[in-house]
């Protein structure tokens, strides 16, 4: 297998422009501010510190930007993996996050390299759909411990207890945190409609105004709420340790389970975002290339104190929409992080937490297609099914099993409905097609001609005990038409075997016709041609019939 390795900013300097430039970097000072506060909302949603969020924002999002296979793409921490992120937190630690984290970047990186991004496209619609809503409700319940300032050591990572929980701190709601909360995300909401009214507003992502404003509001009236500096000591104005992650070879085993999930979560959200800009941009992305990026990105984040990162939808809508159509605009917003870091970095300890609450819940609920629940009922049970059941799974259990549960019921539905299609139908012949040859002394025919429709597979094979039914007549020759059959696999054609050993017990012999390429293929090389005799073989049923009306004959002639 020829291995490709050629990241998108190679094609892209091919004919780069000072204006392009201007407009790259334009876009991504933007989505640099932009990302500021959404990292390290992210990252205190998940259980860690904001600095982790900013770092894997830095890190990441520059190496997807450097080596990935789309135009526009930007990475870093996002909001669907928070509660990945927060249950491997609570029950692992943050170092074992960290190893997770880097294990999940080699299964990445090894998905890319078998050239496997394009299998992500076989998930349906319904199982995205289904965790994706699914996903905004874990994170919105996420944050209710810090939007009303609920005194609570640790929230749950698991759904019953998590509610338990809530429910019975519900009294140690504090009111300065929650009118700021309620403030913040008031504003937030109704920012798009602000900016269209004040000028000023629309220079400035809602995020930073929200973030901005919140801490200004918390300063002038020095309410007492929980800033980044109270809970994590402010972000430290400074480069990272670099190192490996100090796991336990005995805690490797135990974090499989999570790498999967986050390289599964990671895979797919990135391919669907560069699908979102590619549609912005009329452009294609490589989803090989694409996903060996994501796999260094996550490799490299964790050895900075970064965690998981994949393509942030929001981010690389903004980037598209901003102008930029290069992965330079990409590595400038991992650039303008690092400035802000390096130069801000203690301001950031005046952050409200309420505030970076009300970010992350506005986040969840316009990461939710709501819509499609309104839908439902346009669609049938079995669409039905499959999202609800993989939503409700994703909110009160966990995302991989969801997400594997969604794909069994999918492909049962689906096997189901190809078995549904299949069909296996009498030809009911003419007497020209007959003739007195073709028929016994009581007008019975001796010829039986059926017409396969579909695909003859392990889900359908059962049909063909039809043609063994003794109600349909006792003929001497049966003539299949495989016209219309368009796909057989090794468990049809073990059933076709067992029909022509059953047919040969009765003295009836088995014709063949109108075959397709598929279905010619595996018989020839399974050999089962050769059993029946390429004789038994026509290209259409009247060829067989009067192969058939041949061998009547001749059977008929006195010896």
């Amino acid at each position: 297998m020829k291995i490709s390795f050629r990241p998108k900013l190679l094609d892209c300097l091919h004919d780069y422009s000072r204006a392009q430039a201007g407009k790259d970097i334009g876009a991504g000072i933007t989505v640099g501010v932009l990302a500021l506060p959404l990292a390290m909302a992210f990252a205190i949603a998940s259980g860690v510190s904001p600095a982790a969020g900013i770092w894997t924002g830095i890190v990441a999002g520059f190496l997807i930007s450097l080596l990935g296979g789309s135009r526009v793409q930007v990475g870093g921490p996002t909001g669907a993996f928070i509660p990945i992120i927060y249950g491997i937190v609570v029950a692992h630690g943050f170092v074992n996050l960290l190893g997770a984290t880097l294990l999940a970047g080699v299964l990445l990186l090894a998905m890319g390299l078998a050239r496997l991004g394009q299998l992500i496209r076989f998930i349906p619609v319904t199982v995205v759909i289904g965790f994706t809503n699914g996903i905004a409700v874990v994170i919105f319940l996420a944050q209710i411990k810090d939007f009303f300032g609920l005194q609570i050591d640790q929230v749950p990572a698991e759904f019953f207890e998590r509610i338990k929980v809530l429910a019975a701190h519900a009294h140690t709601a504090d009111l300065p945190t929650m009118g700021l909360s309620l403030v913040c995300l008031i504003f937030l909401l109704s920012y798009n409609r602000l900016a269209q009214r004040f000028a000023l507003l629309r220079r400035a992502p809602g995020p930073l105004a929200v973030l901005v404003v919140g801490t200004l509001v918390a300063w002038l009236f020095e309410l007492p709420v929980d800033t980044i500096g109270s809970r994590f000591g402010g972000i430290p104005q400074e480069l990272p340790a670099f190192g490996m992650p100090a796991v336990s070879i005995h805690d490797f085993g135990k974090l499989i389970s999570p790498a999967l999930t986050i390289a599964l979560l990671g895979a797919i959200e990135s391919l669907l975002s560069a699908r979102v800009a590619d549609g912005q941009i009329d452009d294609r992305h490589d989803p090989n290339q694409e996903l060996m990026a994501q796999g260094i990105a996550n490799i490299t984040a964790p050895l900075f104190g970064g965690f998981a990162a994949t393509g942030a939808i929001a981010r690389t809508s903004t980037n598209a929409r901003a102008g930029g159509r290069t992965p330079i605009a990409g590595i400038v917003h991992a650039l303008t992080l690092l400035a802000i870091v390096l130069v801000a970095a203690p301001l950031a300890a005046y952050v409200p937490l309420a505030t970076l609450s009300a970010i992350v819940m506005v986040v969840a609920i316009n990461m939710g297609e709501w819509h499609e629940f309104r839908e439902l009922t346009r669609f049938s049970w079995n669409y039905r099914i499959i999202l609800l059941v993989t939503f409700f799974m994703t909110v009160l259990f966990d995302l991989t099993v969801a997400v594997e549960l969604g794909m069994v019921l999918a492909c049962i539905f689906f096997i189901y409905r190809m078995s549904d299609l299949t069909r296996i139908e009498r030809r009911v012949l003419s007497s020209e097609q007959l003739g007195p040859q073709l028929c016994h002394a009581d007008g019975s025919p001796r010829v039986a001609a059926w017409q396969v429709y579909g695909a003859l597979f392990f889900g359908a094979v059962n049909k063909l005990e039809e043609l063994l039914d003794s109600r349909s007549g006792h003929p001497e020759i049966v003539v299949l038409d495989m016209q219309r059959l368009i796909q057989l696999d090794t468990t049809g054609l073990e059933g076709l075997e067992n029909l022509h050993e059953q047919l040969a017990k009765r003295h009836c012999s088995l014709l063949l016709c109108g075959l397709n390429s598929q279905p010619l293929s595996l018989m020839t090389r399974s050999g089962f041609v050769d059993l029946l005799g390429k004789s038994s073989v026509f290209i259409d049923l009247e060829d067989a019939l009067a192969h058939a009306r041949r061998a009547l004959e001749a059977t008929a002639q006195p010896r």
